[in-house]
């Protein structure tokens, strides 16, 4: 049974369909500017330099030819979104999405910086859905997800563990090239800073 969407996790989607359209139209004009670059970098023909606002925009964008990108982390936006939105409210939501974007944003950057690879950019809105499969896990520890292609359910708690494990394996070996799973991983550690900080702030 699909959840109904809450009223901010549908603008979140929107904006994510809408920024798509606009890159089909023109891919190179957005990604030069709107994408996350190393901030080490120079504009050249295949590199744009850093800008502060990109720690924000790249998550608004996604692989033109890559449907699959886009598909897939608005998908779990939508299966996961709505119950966290209830659950913190509207403000507390919005501020936790975009925490998640930036401390996603920080953790690429960083591992950018120690790498002696090439420049290139990043984009997806991976960072803020690990941080909401992090804070789905942390509410609902024990509802249970069947992932495909494995038929069995289990409890969110695990499956989010067992995610986060793959994606530091991953990003550990250099598997899956082109994917940012450090990116991911900060995502998901932003978010979960933010939920110690509100469980033990004073109100």
């Amino acid at each position: 049974m699909f959840p109904s969407l809450a009223p901010i996790t549908a603008v979140l989607i929107i904006a994510n369909v809408l920024m798509y359209g606009l890159e089909k139209l023109a891919p190179g004009r957005m990604f030069y500017y709107f994408a996350l670059w190393p901030w080490n970098s120079v504009a050249t023909r295949s590199s744009a330099p850093f800008e502060i606002w990109q720690v924000v925009t790249y998550g608004f964008l996604h692989e033109v030819q890559n449907y699959a990108h886009i598909f897939f982390n608005m998908f779990a936006l939508f299966m996961f979104g709505s119950d966290i939105e209830r659950s913190m409210g509207v403000t507390r939501y919005l501020t936790y999405y975009f925490v998640c974007i930036v401390g996603a944003a920080l953790a690429q950057l960083t591992v950018l910086a120690f790498s002696n690879g090439p420049h290139y950019y990043t984009v997806g809105a991976s960072g803020a859905v690990f941080g909401i499969l992090l804070a789905f896990a942390i509410a609902f520890p024990e509802r249970r997800l069947i992932v495909f292609p494995i038929p069995i359910p289990m409890p969110a708690r695990v499956f989010v563990t067992l995610y986060c494990i793959l994606e530091l394996v991953l990003g550990i070996t250099g598997t899956q090239q082109g994917v940012a799973h450090f990116a991911h991983l900060g995502g998901a550690a932003a978010g979960y800073l933010l939920i110690l900080y509100w469980r033990h702030a004073p109100r």
